[in-house]
């Protein structure tokens, strides 16, 4: 279990999840570069915003130059201002809490499940009804789909309905689903697909997501006031006159035509990329299963990974009491590492970071146990063969 010692020589990086894209790509890009749409804007957003509607089973949807955008406008058009406090997941990328504080909002966070590092129901009850009680004004809730499986909304909208009963004002929801799209979770009402929870939803498109614009993101909605408010935001705020006439500060965060056209590309072999990842799954779990103290995360017998998550990327717990000669996640991270492997650990909670340390959080500690023990491993649809037996082989070799 020394990295020195391990006999796989790589030379060229294997990363967690490079874009995958092909000859389909460059056909639709090369498309709309030929007709002309080269600004921000035109038929291929058009078109984009479509095809993402209908895979995520909403009316509007805006396409946008980032997640981030699409969060940040999510919360001034569901009405969130300066002062409030909007409950969030702790287990996350950093651009959720940034997003709140954009607004003048104070990020209150919530620890998670140790299953599925998602949001924990019972923490977001105390954590609203001890605000309520305090006389906080709750400006929204944002759960986030954590590394493609969807949250556990059907507990979480009981919780926030409950608790804006007791606020006596309506706590709208903006689900954080930049990981989970082509995700879904089974309710009681059928099977829902990730992006469709909420009073609006996000998605992202970064260059290591699930499928990517390079960069970019879409607000989903019902409301078609929320879609038209976001979308004029999105657009300098600009009034529909022939001059430019301005009455709030808006921002340019809409999506190029360019990009949209790679997205549609992507969204067309959307299910193929989805494949692929939970095939990594699979092989991931058959190589750790004889494996004393390692577990998949989110691969429980409760949880049916393959037929409801994205698998966007694949992480393992490691409890080094339980392995052979207790090695831990960092052991085998500096064993790839040498080999230029990429690998991470688990998001460090937010109540953790530094600049959020004085943020007010309702914890249980499993989000620091999964940040200590967790390693995400290259899980991305574009992963080559080759590059898949050249990682498992280095992880064997490790393993002895």
């Amino acid at each position: 279990m020394n990295p020195v010692e391990n006999k796989v020589e790589v030379r060229e990086r294997i990363y967690l999840s490079k874009p995958d894209v092909g000859p389909v790509e460059e056909e639709f890009v090369v498309r709309a570069l030929h007709s002309g749409w080269v600004a921000p804007l035109g038929p291929e957003v058009d078109a984009f915003e479509d095809d993402v509607k209908q895979r995520c089973d909403r009316e509007y949807a805006v396409a946008l130059s980032s997640g981030t955008a699409a969060l940040h406008l999510g919360l001034i058009a569901l009405g969130v201002k300066r002062g409030d406090v909007v409950v969030t997941s702790s287990m996350t990328f950093a651009a959720t809490a940034n997003s709140i504080t954009y607004v003048g909002a104070e990020p209150y966070f919530i620890d998670c499940d140790l299953v599925t590092g998602n949001m924990d129901p019972q923490l977001l009850d105390e954590a609203m009804e001890e605000l309520i009680a305090e006389g906080k004004h709750i400006g929204a809730v944002v759960p986030v789909d954590l590394l493609g499986q969807v949250a556990d909304f059907p507990a979480i909208e009981e919780v926030v309905a409950k608790r804006s009963e007791q606020a006596g004002y309506r706590i709208p929801i903006l689900a954080d689903a930049a990981e989970s799209f082509g995700a879904a979770l089974q309710t009681d009402a059928g099977i829902k697909p990730a992006g469709s929870f909420g009073d609006a939803a996000i998605l992202s498109f970064n260059g290591n997501k699930i499928m990517t614009t390079s960069g970019g993101g879409i607000l989903l909605t019902d409301d078609k006031a929320l879609a038209d408010k976001v979308r004029y935001l999105a657009t300098q705020a600009r009034q529909p006159v022939v001059h430019y006439e301005h009455t709030e500060v808006g921002y340019n965060y809409r999506m190029s035509n360019i990009l949209a056209a790679l997205g549609r590309a992507q969204v067309s072999r959307l299910d193929e990329m989805i494949g692929r990842r939970k095939q990594i799954r699979r092989d991931y779990k058959n190589l750790f299963a004889e494996v004393p103290g390692v577990t998949v995360l989110q691969s429980d017998e409760q949880n049916s990974d393959e037929q409801f998550d994205n698998c966007w990327l694949t992480s393992v717990v490691v409890d080094s009491s339980k392995t052979v000669g207790n090695w831990t996640a960092q052991d085998l991270s500096a064993a790839l590492n040498a080999l230029n492997i990429e690998n991470r650990p688990l998001w460090k909670p937010m109540h953790l970071q530094p600049i959020f340390a004085d943020n007010p959080a309702k914890t249980n500690g499993n989000g620091e146990t999964l940040f200590q023990t967790g390693l995400t491993l290259p899980s991305g649809s574009g992963l080559t063969e080759e590059q898949r037996n050249v990682v498992f082989t280095a992880i064997t070799e490790f393993l002895g």
